[in-house]
């Protein structure tokens, strides 16, 4: 256990003596527990590239083993300390931002206010950096646009469904989407954008990108301002403040409820993710 929390620290730390400090040994005693792990599981885990030993590409199922076990160890953990001590527990929450300010704010008023006695942790941030954190270890739960293709050691739960729509900036006439553009989206490495980005390919629009951001009110912004056109869910594009000239309905997206799956979870954690989940669904 302790040789894969090296690996799993090697990958995470800039350097070795970083990662040796972070699981609390000395950078030989690391080295000769990695070393150790190399020749118990008989796999080269380690290259030289000049003066740096780095993870072989050929590894990776090995870290990705390592993270799951390491991970699923530190729920069981957790989970045992708090029985042990009697305590209510904690929850790490990680949502999109459309989650947190629209689709469920009522749902984690709620969930404070009657589970006073649970430590409640919200990290607001895009779809990619949160299941990160989840497959980490660093959340309990998160809620998310459904991702591409599905997530190694993650389960997830559809919880509503939202419709994107065109923004043009004021005064504009919206004509064939062959005429469409330029365009201010969400960077190149959201879900949202992967998929919007094929829709409009679809309709024969030039992908012509002028600015990127994650944050829709940055977006709805650069739009007023004429930088360029955008798609948001409606419930970010068409506030009372925006004067945006509001084009086609492109698509639909899922927003999704995710955990580590075969993990032991707290009770507080299976509260609030059946609070999420009996939300109503919102078109």
């Amino acid at each position: 256990m302790r040789q894969l929390e090296y690996l799993v620290a090697i990958d995470e730390a800039p350097t070795w003596a970083t990662a040796a400090a972070s699981v609390g040994v000395s950078p030989s005693a690391l080295s000769q527990g990695l070393a150790e792990l190399e020749r118990r599981i008989g796999v080269d885990l380690f290259e030289n590239v000049g003066r740096r030993r780095v993870l072989r590409v050929t590894a990776t199922p090995v870290l990705e083993h390592a993270r799951t076990v390491v991970t699923l160890t530190t729920d069981l953990t957790r989970w045992s300390t708090r029985l042990r001590d009697g305590e209510s527990g904690s929850v790490r929450l990680g949502m999109v931002d459309v989650a947190a300010v629209v689709h469920f704010p009522d749902v984690l008023r709620s969930f404070r206010s009657e589970r006073a006695d649970v430590e409640l942790m919200l990290s607001v941030a895009p779809s990619r950096a949160l299941l990160g954190d989840l497959t980490g270890g660093r959340l309990d739960l998160v809620v998310c646009v459904e991702p591409p293709e599905p997530v190694a050691g993650i389960e997830t739960v559809s919880l509503l469904s939202e419709t994107l729509a065109v923004y043009a900036p004021p005064g504009t006439t919206i004509r064939d989407p062959s005429t469409w553009g330029p365009w201010v989206l969400f960077p190149s490495d959201s879900h949202t954008r992967r998929a919007v980005e094929g829709r409009l390919i679809e309709l024969g629009v030039k992908l012509d990108i002028a600015a990127e951001s994650h944050q829709p009110d940055v977006l709805r912004e650069m739009v007023r301002l004429g930088i360029g056109w955008t798609v948001l869910p409606r419930t970010q594009g068409e506030v009372a403040d925006a004067d945006l000239v509001v084009g086609a309905q492109l698509l639909n997206r899922r927003l999704v409820l995710a955990r580590r799956a075969k993990s032991v979870h707290d009770p507080a954690a299976d509260d609030l993710a059946d609070r999420l989940r009996r939300r109503p669904e919102l078109g």
